[in-house]
């Protein structure tokens, strides 16, 4: 009867992390800035806010590299709106892929039951997603256009020629019937239908206990004849290749305690962007004390953490709280969840860029493609040699930009640390961010960075020949 009455005591007072979600989506409910947010991406005209920053100097691209500093203040105008412009279309990708998990893992917590107000608060979010990414969209493709056109709107711009491609000799020993294995020239190849059928039923066997928890959300997809969704771009594309990314889905997608996980990477992306876009709410507040004119581009930032700051209470409370509502996770989760984090470390927090303050991983190729465009655009109007020379000062030498970047590392692995700490079935290593951890280091930025450049410059110049 004791045990009875204890029970019944707790059933009536709810837990402290469901009254947190409660209270998070009255208050999401109640203060949505998503019309807001529509209404400054509708009326946003360029040439309005052409002539005024619209973050700190240092939320500029190249910020701090010796280029930056012999830049002429339009070209530092276009490097601040530039980098606003790139940051919110990473977030915009990114975003679209919340929307995906959202309805991913809400389909665990409705077969759960118990958790109706979070399933409508995913709901609310990811209806809100969609408002933010069309504005941010909108303000980028009319900002890109007007200052560099359609120079570097595209990701191509150099490639092997087929004689150079080391892959054809191997190619040419290689019997026909194993080529036609591996590769396809349309859709997917054979071996890469086998390893994803392998991967989707080692996750469902090792989770067959959960079955019962499958969301409805795969399920209907499933029934489509349609593939798990997997990211390719934005933050979630770069943690690992797509069909890793399915065979995770296929975790979060079942497991009630892998799908809380979820929100611990979820939780990353929160903190990736509130480490950069709290600096521009601080300047619109600094321009709102002072009665200067406010950017359009600094509103949307302002209002859009007002909005995010619901969605990374909810992805703190998941992550931390909430996994607890359920059985402890098993030695395999434990070891898919420990990977995930490991490798989310390894991708997307590991290093120091020279060109772009505040990403925390080294430069790759892609971002040097994108850089040697912006100086051969007509914003800079260089020919290819002295875009390099220029690029290898930015890259290879030690300045400013690399400590600005080292101080957005710090505050950013302390946002890191203050969730995954609290994680008690975390690897070590991913409880103290000890992989991001020490890719906070100028030094070792430059010597990889260094290696990338030497690499790109040589593809570059052997295209002369």
């Amino acid at each position: 009867m004791i045990v009875a009455n204890k029970t019944s005591r707790l059933q009536v007072q709810p837990k402290t992390h469901i009254k947190v979600i409660e209270k998070t989506f009255s208050n999401n409910s109640d203060s949505d800035y998503t019309e807001k947010l529509a209404e400054l991406g509708n009326k946003f005209n360029y040439a309005s806010n052409s002539n005024y920053y619209w973050g700190d100097r240092d939320l500029s691209l190249l910020y701090g590299t010796p280029l930056y500093d012999a830049a002429s203040e339009t070209q530092k105008l276009a490097l601040n709106h530039l980098y606003w412009v790139g940051n919110y279309n990473h977030t915009a990708v990114s975003e679209a892929t919340t929307s995906i998990y959202n309805m991913v893992t809400t389909g665990v917590f409705r077969a759960v039951g118990g958790y109706d107000t979070l399933c409508r608060e995913l709901e609310f979010e990811t209806e809100q997603e969609s408002y933010h990414i069309r504005t941010f969209q909108k303000i980028g493709f009319k900002s890109k256009m007007a200052i560099v056109g359609k120079t570097i709107l595209g990701n191509s711009l150099y490639g092997k020629s087929e004689q150079e491609n080391p892959n054809n000799l191997l190619k040419s020993l290689v019997p026909e019937p194993v080529q036609v294995y591996f590769t396809s020239k349309k859709g997917s190849s054979p071996f890469s239908r086998d390893r994803d059928k392998a991967l989707g039923a080692i996750a469902k066997m090792m989770l067959r206990d959960k079955q019962q928890y499958y969301s409805q959300y795969l399920k209907d997809l499933e029934a489509k004849g349609e593939p798990i969704p997997a990211p390719s771009d934005g933050l979630g594309g770069r943690i690992a290749p797509r069909y890793w990314l399915q065979f995770f889905t296929l975790h979060w997608g079942m497991s009630p305690f892998m799908a809380c996980q979820y929100y611990s990477l979820r939780y990353t992306a929160n903190a990736i962007l509130k480490n950069q876009e709290y600096p521009y709410v601080r300047y619109f507040r600094e321009l709102e004390q002072k009665d200067e004119y406010i950017p359009t581009p600094t509103a949307v930032s302002y209002y859009h953490l007002l909005d995010e700051a619901f969605h990374t209470t909810i992805s703190q409370t998941i992550a931390r709280d909430m996994y607890k509502d359920f059985p402890a996770p098993t030695a395999y989760e434990k070891f898919i969840s420990g990977a995930i984090v490991a490798q989310m470390q390894r991708n997307l927090l590991s290093g120091l860029s020279g060109i772009l303050p505040g990403r925390c991983v080294y430069d790759d190729e892609m971002l040097m493609v994108f850089y040697y465009k912006l100086l051969t655009s007509p914003l800079f109007g260089m020919e290819k040699r002295e875009a390099l020379d220029w690029l290898e000062k930015c890259v290879c030498q030690e300045h400013q930009g690399y400590h600005t970047g080292l101080k957005y590392h710090q505050s950013l692995l302390e946002l890191m640390r203050r969730l995954f700490n609290r994680l008690d079935y975390q690897w070590s290593i991913n409880r103290d961010m000890g992989i991001m951890a020490a890719g906070g280091s100028i030094e070792k930025a430059l010597v990889k960075n260094s290696q990338t450049f030497k690499q790109f410059s040589k593809s570059m110049l052997a295209q002369e020949s």
